[in-house]
């Protein structure tokens, strides 16, 4: 399956441990909803299926974005930056990103010289991960 995408496998510069950053946006609104890292497998796995797939540095494995809690990411359009060393992945995103139960990782902003939490929880981490405080 990996001939289906050496153009794009190529144009991707991962880093030494193989891991290339990867943002994922929100298709239409625009609103960065997170960033994680992917190795060849994963972005392989995520042109196959359509159905966005991480790796994990802390489990050392591949995460399938919403295999636990269910919020999937869907895979809309995948982007390689000018240099190859970031990847855009335009998603449709079903409920929340984060593992805090928030639309967005990115839910913190600097005002006044203190970080304020600028985005509230949508649904309660306990009811996505079951007790488990681990992000898929």
């Amino acid at each position: 399956m990996t001939e289906a995408f050496s153009e794009v496998l190529a144009a991707i510069r991962f880093n030494e441990d193989g891991l290339v950053p990867a943002i994922a946006q929100q298709v239409g609104s625009g609103e960065v909803l997170m960033m994680a890292w992917m190795n060849r497998e994963a972005v392989v796995e995520t042109l196959t299926t359509g159905r966005v797939c991480y790796w994990s540095r802390s489990r050392k494995g591949l995460w399938r974005k919403g295999e636990t809690s269910g919020q999937a990411q869907h895979l809309k359009e995948f982007r390689v930056d000018c240099d190859g060393d970031t990847l855009l992945l335009l998603v449709h995103q079903d409920g929340v990103a984060c593992h805090t139960g928030r639309r967005a990782c990115f839910f913190r902003a600097l005002r006044d010289g203190a970080l304020v939490t600028v985005m509230d929880v949508e649904t309660d981490p306990s009811v996505l991960y079951g007790g488990n405080k681990t992000s898929d």
